[in-house]
């Protein structure tokens, strides 16, 4: 595992001042050059922890020797209905056994994933997957309505559908499924389309066939494509961070590199005697999850208990009662939704190592609370979709709250640039640039785009602005994009605009993120009405068709106009102003 950490020592520069900051063990450089792919990585790992769980959900563990034979089951399926190396799967499902399956098959398979959020409107889902090409999905029948609003207007012609009881034990797989399709009416009818060349499995069925056949080992190099994951546009529309195997398999190295020392300081760890124990309560759809939870506990032979549902507090504690947890990766929301339910503080906190928040900034008051709740600190870092994601972490010794995001992680280098592209003194804010082996190769066929985030040298402009100090520490101060963060995930005013403005009474709106204590920011929409007779409830009835849930205004506000500059632009900033 430590074999593939660069053996480079740590040195001070005066362009590099977080080096002198590192905790002890933690390398500058690492390898990345140690695996051609992520498949190989993860081949690897199955092999090295196959008689370890990787995860658990519903109460039915599954092993890495199990999701290695069935991973390769799947994708043997996947290359038996035509795909060729490169192509598009799609995953639309949350966090259950099945999709740690499905990542793994598809990967295996030689071909992309294309991570999908089951809550997804009709509109989103169609232009994600007609944007990525996307040729089947493996998704969840509860989400099955969606799909079948759309896929004719797709490329999708293999569906595989998953139900919630597939991989559960004999029994227990039939009473979860009664029961979700049944009593708890979760699954709407749906009509998927079949002949033509599109076919419908159901995803057991799928695995049954795939054991009969032989999954032929693609040749995969480090700068094939391994997922695209979608993120807002500044045009309106999302779209697909292209991520190559080279940059995910960095970032797993980076991040453990970081964590490893901290990981070490637990009697038993080394030499294999303990696994650490994950929670997975953020969506796997997610890019925060996908490496923090399931490619970095792969790696390193981690158990990840599986949360379906993290909004139901209830049942989530319930989950948690039975084990003991050592990692628990959050955004602030869910840190604080849980440290003030009385039921979590009765829970075991006893071998909790680390507690890693990202997606949104956590907040002081949040943070103080998780640690006399849990007794372990909240360390923040950050990244994006754009970054594999992990940009900068926090020293994982820390115990006080600081405030920043940390220090860049080993490999990756931060400067702070004004407006003109020129690199600013420490103390200076400006736009947070990054460059490093995790950031990713581009937006999925949207060379515009690439050109506007990419400098010439290599950097990623964030859209943050953000000042570093002496010892290399990262502050976010500011967002330079109008981009609004709910709950860690990335919402775009234009996208909001442009649905909005298709409803028959609006004649012009705007959207912007005001402060929120419970998701950090909310969308408020302002309207300048072209029918008198709309409502507010109307609207909002609107958006909820036509986007998913965090997406949607929390705040409608009439206006009879909106403010502008002299050529005509809406002015969004004035908005967000108190009193505006």
């Amino acid at each position: 595992m430590t074999a593939v950490l660069a053996d480079v020592t740590q040195v001070t520069s005066r362009d590099k001042p977080w080096l002198a900051s590192y905790p002890p063990g933690v390398p500058s450089q690492v390898d990345t050059g140690a695996y051609r792919s992520l498949v190989e990585l993860l081949n690897e790992a199955f092999r090295q922890h196959a008689r370890r769980d990787a995860a658990v959900c519903m109460g039915q563990r599954m092993s890495f020797a199990e999701m290695d034979r069935l991973s390769v089951q799947l994708g043997a399926w996947l290359q038996a209905q035509g795909l060729k190396q490169g192509d598009r799967v799609a995953i639309m499902m949350p966090n259950v056994l099945q999709y740690g399956v499905a990542i793994a098959g598809i990967l295996r398979a030689g071909f992309v994933v294309v991570n999908v959020n089951p809550l997804y409107t009709p509109r989103e889902l169609e232009h994600q997957l007609k944007d990525s090409g996307a040729r089947a999905i493996i998704v969840l029948e509860n989400f099955a309505h969606t799909l079948a609003e759309v896929i004719n207007a797709t490329d999708v012609h293999h569906v595989v559908l998953a139900s919630m009881g597939d991989l559960l034990s004999w029994w227990k797989g039939p009473l979860i499924n009664f029961a979700v399709r049944h009593l708890k009416k979760m699954v709407p009818e749906f009509r998927l389309p079949v002949g033509d060349g599109r076919t419908v499995v159901r995803f057991n069925e799928a695995l049954n066939h795939g054991d009969r056949l032989h999954l032929k080992k693609p040749e995969l190099g480090p700068d094939d494509v391994a997922f695209l994951q979608y993120t807002g546009g500044t045009t309106g529309v999302s779209k697909g961070a292209t991520l190559l195997h080279r940059n995910i398999v960095a970032n797993i190295l980076q991040v453990e590199a970081w964590f490893q020392p901290m990981l070490s300081t637990v009697p038993g760890y080394d030499n294999g005697d303990v696994q650490f124990t994950n929670v997975c309560a953020l969506p796997l759809y997610h890019i925060y999850a996908l490496t923090a939870c399931f490619m970095l506990g792969a790696r390193m032979g981690h158990l990840n208990i599986l949360v379906p549902n993290p909004r139901d507090i209830p049942g989530f504690i319930e989950t948690l009662r039975g084990h003991k947890v050592h990692i628990f990766p959050a955004v602030n929301t869910l840190f604080n939704a849980l440290a003030n339910e009385p039921a979590f503080a009765r829970l075991d906190f006893s071998e909790l190592t680390i507690s890693n928040g990202g997606g949104m900034a956590v907040q002081q008051a949040t943070a103080e609370k998780w640690l006399k709740v849990t007794g372990c600190p909240v360390v923040e870092g950050y990244g994006l979709s754009e970054t594999s994601p992990a940009a900068t972490i926090n020293p994982l010794d820390q115990r006080a709250f600081n405030g920043s995001i940390g220090l860049p992680i080993s490999g990756t280098e931060i400067t702070i640039r004004d407006d003109d592209g020129q690199d600013l003194p420490l103390g200076e804010r400006g736009e947070i640039c990054i460059r490093g082996p995790q950031v990713m190769a581009g937006y999925w066929r949207r060379p515009d785009e690439t050109a506007n985030v990419m400098y010439d040298d290599g950097f990623f402009k964030s859209g943050d602005i953000g000042i570093m100090d002496e010892r290399g520490y990262v502050r976010i101060v500011d967002r330079k994009k109008d981009m609004i963060l709910v709950s860690g995930f990335n919402v775009y005013p234009t996208e909001i605009e442009q649905v909005v403005n298709m409803h028959p009474g609006v004649l012009e709106c705007a959207a912007v993120g005001v402060p929120d204590a419970k998701s950090g920011e909310a969308v408020k929409l302002f309207v300048v009405k072209s029918d008198p007779a709309l409502a507010e409830e109307d609207l909002a009835s609107y958006c909820a068709q036509q986007m998913t849930a965090y997406k949607r205004p929390r705040f409608i506000e009439f206006r009879d106009e909106l403010p502008k500059s002299n050529v005509g632009k809406i002015l969004r900033r004035e908005l967000r102003t108190p009193g505006a």
